[in-house]
């Protein structure tokens, strides 16, 4: 447990939650808020809580639920309690705990602190439109706050479509909130908020205030976009005689342009960042220094090492830039200081993951070109590629050749210092014939570079200028303009879809000869 006066304690230490609404991918911002959570209650020995918060019916689906638990799990965040593993403050999904909402807000309305509302959608946008034109900020009006016993009861008993607002108290509200500071709001502003839209539908700004205070919630740490959602938290805690959690808004992460982070500025989701081939520690490590700063230049944390100097205190109040090059630096790091023989196997559980290999058996087979390997291929992939490699999606880009039955030629890519289709093609077709005499078993870089040396490129023409026949044979075997060398690609290809892709090519030139 933590000496530190601003952390309030429990008997166990601090309890903190994240409660994500599963009604998209696990987003970079709810990851970083989660693993923020996470290292705060794990530096002062407390608990972390992942709550559920679907309410949401129209717009909530399972397999987001999923999207959230799996993705936090691969990123190495675990919880103490939550809806997959239980706990003695569950259950953990807002749609499992209607009777608990149902119970506060029957209180409230019983209490006049909460009122049924039967305003029509048209009536409140009619409203909001004068007052806007009048300068002041939008608000109910209370034109319901004031109905009579009777007048409910009609109104009910009539079928009305109704909500329950919550009567917003006239006052002034301050926090001091851990990382900004003294906060104050000015609740005549707010208006009476709408709380529930049945009593099998509350509202977040309600549900959430219950769900904190029955668990036991001491700290809540989230986005500052929910600064102003804190007030009316506050004041329906209040009323309802709850102990206050502490707050702490994180600062928002930002696109370069400073602008929200949106997918115009690229991959939002986690699950797109895994489909790409990004290391969950690399990942990790980034978000955490996303608005939070070490005490030294220390740039490469474990997880282990981020909850040792993990504190509130390092964060900073502004937005905080999303640098796409600094997590590809991050992710070559960690990935380049693997083992080779770790690299492979997590290379081919990610091949494996996202379908771009078969297994068969103790060999798999290359999507596409169908090229048939074992491990020892993808550790030579990995050897040659290792100078190039960010993150293993980047071998569908550079080596997207390897996963390809046929190729798209673009002609003036063969050309090495104005070469004629006529000289193009006779260096592939000398490439065709010293390979077509090379065993497979003696289908290694090293061996088949000694071979050129020793004929071919002894060759006046070849011996002046090795590109002369090294660039159309590289070419000829990627269709790109830059990728690894002749050899190295020749090996990882193997000789019969080698020779393939050159006869191909020697065709295409030959068909293409001027008379």
């Amino acid at each position: 447990m933590t000496d530190d006066p601003k952390i309030s304690q429990t008997l166990f230490g601090p309890r903190v939650r994240m409660a994500p609404s599963p009604t998209g991918w696990l987003h970079v911002g709810t990851a970083r808020t989660t693993l923020f959570n996470f290292l705060f209650a794990n530096h002062y020995g407390g608990k972390f809580i992942l709550r559920i918060e679907d309410t949401d019916k129209e717009r909530s689906k399972k397999e987001y639920e999923d999207d959230i638990i799996k993705n936090l799990k691969w990123l190495g965040i675990n919880w103490d309690e939550g809806p997959d593993i239980g706990g003695p403050f569950g259950p953990y999904r807002q749609s499992e705990r209607l009777s608990i909402y149902k119970k506060y807000l029957k209180q409230l309305l019983e209490s006049g602190q909460a009122y049924y509302c039967f305003c029509s959608p048209e009536k409140l946008a009619l409203k909001r439109e004068e007052m806007l034109s009048r300068g002041e900020v939008p608000r109910y009006d209370g034109t319901c706050s004031s109905l009579t016993p009777e007048e409910v009861k009609a109104n009910l008993k009539a079928k009305k479509p109704w909500v329950i607002r919550f009567r917003m108290p006239n006052k002034k509200i301050k926090i001091k909130d851990l990382i900004r500071g003294e906060i104050e709001f000015d609740t005549s502003l707010i208006g009476d908020i709408i709380i529930a839209k049945s009593f099998e539908e509350p509202l977040y700004n309600f549900a959430v205030v219950i769900d904190d205070y029955l668990m036991k919630i001491s700290h809540v740490i989230r986005g500052e976009d929910h600064i102003s959602n804190t007030p009316k938290q506050i004041a329906i805690a209040q009323v309802l005689g709850f102990d206050l959690p502490q707050y702490a808004h994180l600062p928002m992460i930002l696109g370069p342009d400073r602008s929200k982070l949106s997918k115009r500025h690229g991959a939002t989701a986690i699950s797109d960042y895994r489909r790409q081939g990004y290391l969950p520690e690399a990942i990790v490590n980034f978000i955490a220094l996303l608005g939070w700063h070490p005490s030294g230049n220390q740039e490469i944390f474990s997880l282990n090492e981020l909850i040792q100097q993990f504190s509130l205190e390092r964060i900073q109040k502004s937005g905080a830039i999303f640098n796409i090059s600094k997590l590809n630096w991050l992710n070559s790091y960690y990935l380049n200081h693997k083992p080779l023989e770790e690299r492979t196997e997590l290379l081919i559980k990610y091949l494996l993951r996202y379908k771009l290999v078969n297994r068969l058996e103790d060999r798999y087979e290359l999507k596409g070109s169908g090229l048939k390997v074992d491990a020892s291929w993808f550790r030579r992939l990995l050897e040659i590629e290792s100078s190039r490699l960010t993150k293993f999606g980047d071998l569908m880009i550079n080596d997207d050749f390897l996963f390809k039955e046929s190729l798209n030629y673009d002609k003036t890519l063969f050309v090495w210092k104005e070469m004629t289709d006529e000289e193009i093609g006779r260096s592939i077709d000398k490439a065709i014939d010293l390979l077509s005499s090379i065993k497979e078993g003696d289908w290694k870089s090293n061996i088949l570079e000694m071979a050129f040396q020793e004929s071919i490129l002894k060759e006046p023409e070849f011996q002046k200028d090795r590109g002369r026949l090294l660039w159309p044979l590289r070419v000829a075997l990627t269709a790109k303009k830059g990728s690894a060398g002749p050899y190295e690609v020749l090996e990882l290809l193997g000789k019969e879809l080698s020779l393939k892709r050159l006869k191909e090519v020697s065709l295409l030139f030959k068909s293409q000869k001027s008379p």
